[in-house]
């Protein structure tokens, strides 16, 4: 006499995603400001090196430095150049902390996530296409034109047959479906306007 025996496997419980609109944006890398701010510090800092070994060596200090040192001590501080200097330097240290402090990439939507250690994002134009793609898809709709930003998604519709409570009542429901099949972490919500199209002449 045989008897089955069978055993059971236990998994690992899997941390549970984030829940939705909780993800972060994607940070920006930042290259070009980043290797902006670097050449212009390795360049003025190369200057001023140069300039204080070749005092060092007892040679005469390079005539801009002389001059900008004349400058400083000679201009009052509320003199026109100065107040300029001052708040070109405030703007641009302005711009470089809201890059620091910011994320960029706006045109990358992030997704929900189905792996804790996994991030993906959609870009927005290719998610405002795939809702084009999908209304252009109903009865009566002769031309769409999508905008989408992180909250809201306009769609305009043309619709040249049908009425139009009919096609906008088709295009809530098939936009609606097609926006929670993008997987967005915060998915937008939708704008929608039906129109005729105009009369030519």
């Amino acid at each position: 006499m045989s008897t089955d025996q069978t055993q059971a496997v236990e998994r690992p419980p899997e941390a549970a995603p984030p829940p939705a609109g909780h993800e972060a944006r994607f940070w920006s890398p930042r290259r070009a400001p980043a290797a902006l701010v670097a050449t212009l510090l390795l360049v003025t800092s190369a200057a001023f090196l140069y300039d204080i070994a070749a005092v060092r060596a007892h040679h005469p200090a390079m005539h801009w430095r002389r001059a900008l040192a004349r400058q400083l001590a000679t201009r009052p501080l509320d003199d026109t150049w100065v107040l300029v200097g001052a708040g070109i330097a405030a703007a641009l240290g302005a711009w470089l902390l809201t890059l620091a402090l910011t994320p960029g990439l706006r045109d990358v939507l992030p997704m929900l996530r189905s792996h804790p250690d996994v991030r993906a994002g959609l870009r927005r134009d290719a998610a405002a296409m795939a809702l084009r793609d999908r209304a252009m898809e109903i009865s009566g709709v002769r031309r769409v034109r999508v905008r989408l930003n992180r909250s809201r998604a306009h769609v305009l519709a043309v619709s040249h047959f049908r009425e139009l409570d009919e096609v906008r009542a088709d295009l809530d429901t098939a936009l609606t479906g097609a926006i929670h099949g993008l997987g967005l972490a915060r998915p937008p919500r939708l704008t929608l306007t039906v129109i005729r199209p105009g009369r030519k002449g």
